[in-house]
């Protein structure tokens, strides 16, 4: 029994990283130590559980079954005995967690030095991508997105006020070229879009009209994947650029910017901490959720 458990640790490990070498790093022991439980854990279970070529690691549709079944128990089990070894302990450790880039309030604010200021044992590993993630697979804590975009299975904390997402632009701008009126005018101006990578195509914009949500797609004379620099063309007058209200405040505050629209982009919930609805999280993940939701309900 204690040896299907490792072997069956192997395999996950095997089946999240799709490598023998990166599988043995992660739990400490060899390549072949890796084969070798896989192997025993195939020859109980009579069938094959991966396909292996020179240069590549798959699962096989067995594989694959017993994957989705026994990650989340181990997982579980994993989480257990961590938390047993916590129980007499301060949190410690390194917490991961994958953040949106445009998550400003959780990024800029003092949440984050705040919590570091608390548990000075903890440390803070943060992936700034707006990739789509698996975070247990990516060996993640937990993630910050959209609700919207999160899975229903997961634990979601807020940590943000609801949103807006806002067509802004430059005085100059506006003198130049005019302020749409209706968000179908849009693809006539100037803009300035976002997307997630070079192999799928730009973002388009949202809005809502009489209770309907539609989009448009603006067809930008400028396209990337940084919002700093869409923020500073647009400050410079080279078009109209598109997203969360937060990102723009600073500059319309400062008169740099200029909101438009703005009947047609109304609040929608905003950024949450999201992690594995698990029985027995770990501590250093615990008590984060703990002092985010100290920090909303003091407001």
């Amino acid at each position: 029994m204690i040896d299907d458990f490792g072997g069956i640790s192997c395999f996950v490990a095997l089946a999240e990283t799709r490598s023998f070498r990166a599988a043995g790093d992660r739990l400490g022991v060899t390549r072949s130590a890796i084969s070798q439980a896989l192997q025993r854990l195939e020859d109980r279970l009579g069938v094959a559980l991966v396909q292996r070529t020179t240069r590549s690691v798959s699962l096989t549709e067995a594989g694959e079954r017993l994957f989705e079944s026994v990650r989340p128990a181990l997982a579980d089990v994993s989480a257990a005995m961590e938390a047993v070894g916590e129980s007499q302990s301060r949190p410690n450790g390194t917490l991961r967690l994958s953040v949106s880039s445009i998550a400003e309030t959780f990024l800029t604010g003092p949440s984050l030095a705040g919590f570091l200021a608390a548990y000075p044992e903890l440390r803070l590993d943060i992936s700034v991508s707006d990739e789509a993630c698996d975070i247990v697979a990516e060996g993640f804590d937990a993630g910050v997105r959209l609700g919207e975009v999160i899975e229903q299975d997961m634990i979601a904390v807020p940590v943000s006020e609801p949103q807006r997402q806002l067509v802004v632009g430059a005085p100059s701008y506006v003198k130049r070229r005019g302020t749409p009126k209706h968000p179908r005018e849009l693809p006539s101006h100037d803009c300035i879009g976002w997307r997630r990578n070079p192999r799928v195509a730009p973002y388009r914009w949202e809005f809502t009209e009489r209770g309907r949500d539609f989009d448009v797609a603006v067809n930008p004379r400028v396209t990337t994947d940084e919002m700093s620099l869409m923020v500073r063309l647009a400050c410079a007058g080279a078009g109209l650029t598109f997203g969360m209200e937060e990102t723009f405040r600073p500059y319309l505050a400062r008169g740099e910017l200029v909101t438009m629209l703005e009947p047609f982009s109304p609040p929608f919930p905003g950024f949450f901490l999201f992690y594995p609805n698990r029985r027995n999280p770990p501590l250093k993940l615990r008590v984060l959720v703990e002092y985010l939701r100290r920090r909303r309900s003091a407001r």
